[in-house]
């Protein structure tokens, strides 16, 4: 295993199996990864210091991985953090299109920067936290989405319930 250390930052609003699922795979690539959970310019579910508890929770599990939250450009928070190395997750050609004009313009802020695109794996590919955010805001059932500690912080907050599967006969 490397000693390197990759930066996996996001708003995780909220954290989703997908999310997870590329924090695990990371570790076995990377000897540490940091999930930089960024600030947000816009409206998010919980504030900054609520998702950094939130995504602890939910990765603490998960060996040499350390969460913390970050009110900064990202190329100033890889240098804080000592490291050069970002961890990107891509779903679509438009998630592709979009990471790699975020690469470019971080590569000219900081040129030793890399960024590593991993593809999630196939049952999370069509999870976007964006959409879950919908379901939960409206009271539906998002534990199949995300970790059991970031549904009962959902649960919480929007007072939804798990509900049973229906059986076919």
């Amino acid at each position: 295993m490397s000693e390197t250390t990759a930066v996996y930052p996001g708003t995780f609003d909220p954290l989703t199996l997908g999310h997870e699922n590329l924090v695990s795979r990371a570790v076995s690539m990377f000897g540490r990864v940091i999930v930089g959970v960024a600030a947000s310019r816009q409206e998010t579910m919980f504030p900054l210091d609520e998702r950094v508890e939130i995504a602890a929770e939910a990765l603490g599990h998960i060996p040499n991985v350390e969460v913390v939250g970050f009110d900064c450009l990202l190329v100033d928070f890889l240098r804080q953090q000592n490291a050069r190395i970002v961890l990107r997750g891509v779903r679509t050609l438009a998630d592709f299109e979009y990471e790699a004009r975020m690469m470019s313009m971080n590569r000219k802020l900081y040129p030793a920067l890399e960024t590593v695109f991993l593809l999630p794996a196939e049952e999370h590919g069509f999870l976007a936290a964006s959409v879950v955010r919908e379901i939960a805001r409206h009271g539906g059932d998002v534990s199949q989405f995300v970790p059991e500690a970031v549904f009962a912080h959902l649960q919480r907050k929007f007072l939804i319930q798990k509900k049973e599967t229906t059986k076919c006969p």
